[in-house]
């Protein structure tokens, strides 16, 4: 979505990092009327947001450090995005076992989740109650049963497309009056003095340059924050974010129904196995990470570790390295902490950070969650009012629904929905799920040409017409940004290598490609493939001489 203009930028904002962070600042700050530009190297959502486990938490875990503040927070920003975003979340119940020699016992456990239903009251997702081991044995048959002292079953929440979250806080912030501009990297802070008055720029492809002045520049680039500053302005180091992986699996022997959230026996962390868009997700670690910020990869290490700790809770389950379908690892942007010895400890609330008056015109921000993204937007425009010295402007986002949910009966539109759309009922539902009530967009393109109406993905039953709405209307500006962030054809089991090729074709007209450019994308979207892991890169995607028959 690079797009560029002769002349000079003048804005309010000017805010580096395109991830959950800073799309949700531009559209608070759009939103209050401020002029705001986003400049991120790559894809909207396309780091950290993209590598999340994918849940909402209520903020159960943060009660074990006592820090009510986020849990409060947590609890407040689950309830909005079941209001504003209905068909991006879902209920997502989770049972936590615990068994004999755990760090956390059965009665801490349950007084934990009595503790937090009390601190919900009003905006919770239904009560947690005990389960005994007579209950567990009837619905999770296969969990391991030796040393099982009962249960916990807790409700929480998931968004299952984290990238559709970014999508539609892009289109929002877009809609109010914010350019977003991707793969375009920031090359430095412009000054003046010791104030920063903005940003340089270049766009990737066409190494296009220029200036962004701006009043306010906002650092909102996740774990690359002090990347931004560095060489730029003298500031301590503000991030020591740690790295998470998770395994995606195929259904297994013994794989349950919901969620299970145990503590793993190797370093009595709490982990994950649960269902996702029909596989199942493991995860996830936690480990200190000093390496390169553009190169995190899961470890083989952590791919044993995940999968003895499985193994292990399902005695059944049998799951070797050759199960997993890919896997998927990122940062946590945290704070910069020395000498931690438990990464668990380390606050996952976020802080904006006034680098005045050293360097006025700055703000970083340090932290922040899938969660309560919509919180640190609220919090980093209120500081940039204050810094902008302007007055107070009322924070809408809390009452606005995210352009997926722009109906005054999500309900009712869904159910008229699944009877006049003509696609099945499973490409109804995905369209729903993803869309919401942009779905009618993709039909309404179908209805100009019904050929958009062709499947381009056996497996998810995506269309053409989707691929056409990603780059028209969303975005998309590369062949990954359509497959992996706009359609999510790539989260597939071959992660969209057999689509590749027809939907590179489908989008060529549209953004200009000819066949050397449609080669070049589809050998470049192998390579954003490979950090993955992912099973499909050993066997060979689709011929090409197929994919050309099928158009």
């Amino acid at each position: 979505m690079s797009h560029h203009q002769s002349g000079e930028d003048v804005v309010d904002l000017a805010v580096v990092g395109a991830g959950i962070n800073g799309l949700a600042i531009a559209r608070d700050a759009a939103a209050r009327g401020l002029r705001v530009v986003v400049v991120d190297r790559a894809d909207a959502g396309s780091g950290t947001s993209a590598t999340s486990s994918r849940l909402i938490h209520g903020g159960l875990k943060y009660l074990e450090r006592y820090d009510f503040t986020l849990v409060h927070e947590s609890v407040r920003e689950r309830h909005l995005l079941f209001r504003n975003a209905p068909h991006l979340v879902r209920d997502y119940p989770m049972l936590i076992p615990f068994y004999a020699g755990n760090s956390r016992p059965g009665p801490l456990l349950r007084l934990g989740v009595a503790v937090f239903d009390a601190m919900a009251a009003g905006r919770g997702r239904g009560r947690g109650r005990g389960v005994s081991n007579r209950r567990i044995a009837m619905r999770w048959p296969h969990l391991e049963q030796k040393g099982l002292r009962g249960g916990v079953l807790f409700n929480d929440a998931q968004v299952p497309w984290a990238e559709r979250l970014c999508i539609e806080l892009l289109l929002d912030a877009r809609h109010l009056g914010a350019r977003i501009l991707t793969h375009t990297t920031v090359t430095g802070l412009l000054r003046s003095g010791d104030r920063v008055t903005g940003i340089r720029t270049r766009e990737n492809r066409s190494g296009h340059e220029r200036e962004i002045r701006a009043h306010l520049t906002v650092n909102a680039a996740g774990p690359w924050i002090d990347r931004v500053l560095d060489g730029q302005i003298v500031s301590k180091r503000l991030n020591g974010g740690t790295k998470g992986s998770h395994l995606i699996v195929d259904p297994f022997p013994g794989a349950p129904s919901t969620c299970i959230f145990f503590e793993a026996a190797a370093d009595r962390r709490p982990i994950f196995v649960f269902p996702w868009e029909g596989r199942y997700m493991l995860g996830s670690t936690d480990l200190t990470y000093e390496g390169d910020l553009d190169e995190v990869v899961t470890d083989q290490s952590e791919i044993d570790y995940l999968l003895a700790e499985t193994n292990r809770i399902f005695p059944g389950a049998g799951l070797t390295p050759d199960d997993v379908v890919y896997t998927v690892a990122g940062v946590r942007p945290l704070p910069y902490a020395a000498d931690v010895t438990d990464n668990a400890k380390i606050s996952r609330g976020h802080t904006v950070l006034d680098h005045g008056p050293a360097h006025p015109g700055l703000l970083s921000i340090i932290g922040g969650k899938l969660t309560t993204h919509r919180a640190l937007a609220e919090d980093v425009t209120d500081a940039a009012l204050k810094a902008l010295g302007r007055a107070p402007r009322r924070c809408t986002t809390r009452t606005r629904p995210l352009p997926g949910a722009d109906t005054s009966d999500y309900a009712a539109f869904r159910e008229e929905f699944v009877h006049g759309s003509p696609l099945s009922a499973a490409q109804r539902g995905r369209l729903l799920d993803i869309y919401g009530v942009r779905a009618r967009r993709v039909l309404a393109l179908a209805e100009e040409d019904p050929a958009l109406l062709d499947v381009v993905d056996e497996e998810s039953g995506a269309v053409a017409a989707e691929v056409v709405l990603a780059v028209n209307e969303e975005g998309a500006a590369t062949l990954g940004d359509i497959l992996l962030r706009r359609t999510l054809i790539g989260l597939g089991s071959d992660m969209g290598r057999g689509a590749a090729p027809r939907c590179a074709r489908i989008a060529a007209p549209h953004l200009g490609w000819d066949e050397h450019r449609i080669q070049e994308e589809i050998a470049a979207y192998d390579e954003e493939l490979r950090p993955f892991r992912p099973r499909s890169l050993r066997t060979p995607a689709a011929p090409e001489s197929q994919e050309r028959s099928m158009l």
